[in-house]
């Protein structure tokens, strides 16, 4: 394979401290649109992002969860950031994670520079998920990201997956493989320059 035909590499990052949340077969689902489209993945889940201590931004050692988070985002050719929308906004949880990315700072290229960043938000009712998306698609700005144009909001309420994990109904499909599309678009042109 050559340096031209490299698989990018999209991380997923999200989930909750629930087995089986919404908010993490979300993710799950567009990482395998985005495999079926090309890329190499690797999901960061709830029960990972459980493990980060708070992050404290005071000078000492990080945990061994913090530098495997802080090595993927290295890694990453793009990323898919998955939350819950929780009292409209994302969750404490994934905002820690996000935080965590402060040990990036010194980087060549730190937190998301140069890299796409795709949004998820699942939420009970569309005011949580749209002013989620709005406040995530505000910090991967923050953190030198570029969002995609594109950003799944998806209605809880109703049941969005099957006992297979899949999407129950076709337009939440299509949210998250056009999330995981864009994020391929972007990435690919970064591995190839």
């Amino acid at each position: 394979m050559t340096a031209a035909a490299k698989r990018p590499l999209i991380v997923g990052l999200g989930g909750t401290i629930r087995p089986g949340s919404s908010s993490e077969k979300a993710l799950a689902c567009c990482l395998r649109a985005a495999e079926a489209a090309g890329a190499e993945t690797r999901l960061l889940g709830g029960e990972f992002l459980s493990q980060l201590p708070v992050f404290d931004p005071r000078p000492g050692e990080s945990s061994e969860p913090q530098r495997a988070l802080a090595d993927a985002m290295r890694a990453a050719d793009g990323v898919v950031i998955a939350t819950p929308g929780y009292h409209g906004s994302m969750s404490g949880l994934v905002k820690n994670a996000l935080d965590t990315l402060e040990l990036t700072r010194e980087d060549p290229a730190p937190y998301f520079q140069g890299r796409p960043v795709g949004v998820i938000v699942t939420a009970d009712g569309w005011q949580a998920a749209g002013t989620t998306l709005m406040a995530v698609r505000a910090i991967i700005h923050a953190m030198r990201g570029w969002p995609t144009p594109f950003g799944a909001a998806l209605n809880a309420t109703t049941g969005l997956f099957d006992e297979a994990g899949a999407c129950r109904e076709a337009k939440d499909a299509w949210q998250l493989t056009t999330v995981a599309e864009q994020v391929m678009d972007f990435a690919t042109m970064r591995v190839t320059r």
